[in-house]
């Protein structure tokens, strides 16, 4: 945990090259003895056996106020979380996925309307179910229906016909990826794109896997790879150099293992779930814009600042002040809303593959009108909220976690220190 005896006080190395303990002082706008009560939240949760381990930071003003950690990134071999502790983001992924495609949007290599199948030929001719059964679609999928969760593509799952035909899909992938055939990004987007639909796109909204269609799409405008359009477009310009589809050999000791309660406390989880491979151990064929990706908390907090910083940061613009504007709004309409029953999400609206803070008192946790952000399967976690020019992560490796209560305890924890 870093010293914040000094109320309204934050440290920070002077300069980029400056010796070790160099720093200097500066005024922030939080009190810091609020903020220390996010230790003890953290050490809770590990002394509860929530957790095998957790870090959290907080950025104000753009300069950051804290950090952090408790417990085990393994607990089996005793490493200790970090600052520099790779953690698997699942969904988390999705934000970066959406920064991805406003690139292209920017630069008039797409349009929002335009049809999923001008890039993915496994789109055209698309069917979704009904009380009546399989009907045609008769609006084609638009790239704005991926990004806000319209799109009528659902994850696999037992809750209907879709879902169960989307399941079988990922089944049968998961089993050739077992036998080393690997589908490849493209191909997996157009497989996903001849199954039905839960319903007609645009109609209303359901979490799904919009984002890996999208990363195909972007792999097919771009000419590129997924992973290497990323690289070259925001993890290279932010120097977000432990991101990626996959962790080399030289970086496998700061790799957090994954955990799943049972009768016992915590064990080890090491099944592929979501196609992506448990152990990451090289680039894969499919490349994942909702779940591939890992990272460190500092290299997201880099992304996330860029985005609180409307589209720069550290000297560096990856969008324009527009286009941040417009990701950071919901995009759905108030039939679309209804559809969103996750307790997590209530008083949120959707786009961009993130959720949008609008009214307050219907939140499940302190927060400020406007905010913005994501989570992930295993409990990677930020927001940012514009109003307050704070950025927030927290990360933990749990099965179906996601934002639960100690997320929670973090943010209220740090929402009251303003």
């Amino acid at each position: 945990m870093i010293d914040l005896n000094n109320q309204g006080v934050y440290w920070k190395q002077k300069e980029k090259n400056a010796p070790a303990g160099e720093r200097f002082a500066e005024e922030v706008n939080m009190d810091q003895e609020r903020l220390k009560r996010v230790d003890s939240v953290l050490e809770e949760a590990v002394r509860t056996g929530e957790v095998a381990g957790c870090n959290a930071l907080v950025l104000k003003d753009g300069k950051e106020v804290y950090y952090g950690q408790s417990g085990w990134a393994d607990k089996e071999t005793r490493q200790p979380m970090a600052r520099n502790t790779i953690f698997r983001l699942f969904s988390m992924s999705k934000p970066i996925t959406a920064a991805a495609a406003m690139i292209l949007v920017e630069r008039g290599q797409m349009d929002l309307l335009d049809p999923v199948e001008k890039f993915l030929p496994g789109f055209k001719n698309q069917t979704y179910i009904t009380k009546a059964g399989l009907q045609r679609v008769q609006e084609p999928m638009v790239i704005k229906d991926l990004l806000g969760m319209t799109s009528g593509l659902v994850y696999g799952g037992e809750n209907g016909y879709a879902e169960r035909r989307m399941q079988a899909l990922w089944d049968e992938v998961q089993r050739d990826q077992a036998k080393g055939k690997e589908l490849g990004t493209v191909d997996f987007a157009n497989r996903m794109g001849q199954m039905p639909l839960a319903f007609a796109p645009g109609s209303r909204w359901q979490y799904g896997t919009s984002a890996d269609v999208m990363g195909a799409v972007i792999e097919v405008i771009s000419g590129m790879r997924f992973g290497e359009f990323l690289k070259k477009e925001i993890f290279d310009p932010l120097g977000m150099e432990d991101t990626g589809f996959w962790i080399p050999e030289e970086k496998r000791g700061r790799f957090a293992q994954v955990y799943r309660p049972n009768e016992d406390g915590l064990a080890p989880y090491t099944d592929a779930h979501l196609c992506i491979l448990p152990t990451y151990p090289h680039e894969p064929a499919f490349q994942s814009g909702g779940a591939g990706l890992l990272s460190t908390i500092e290299d997201y907090a880099k992304f996330a600042s860029m985005l609180a910083n409307e589209g720069e940061w550290n000297g560096v613009r990856i969008l324009s002040r527009r286009t941040v504007r417009y990701m950071r709004r919901s995009q759905l309409t108030d039939e679309q809303k209804k559809t969103m029953q996750w307790a997590s999400l209530r008083g949120h609206g959707y786009g961009n593959f993130m959720r949008v803070l609008e009214d307050e008192g219907q939140a499940p946790s302190l927060g400020g009108k406007g905010e913005f952000g994501w989570d992930g399967w295993l409990g990677a976690y930020f927001c940012v909220s514009p109003e307050d020019n704070l950025v927030l992560l927290y990360m933990m490796q749990k099965v179906d976690t996601g934002t639960v209560d100690v997320t929670r305890k973090v943010r209220s924890t740090v929402f009251a220190a303003l």
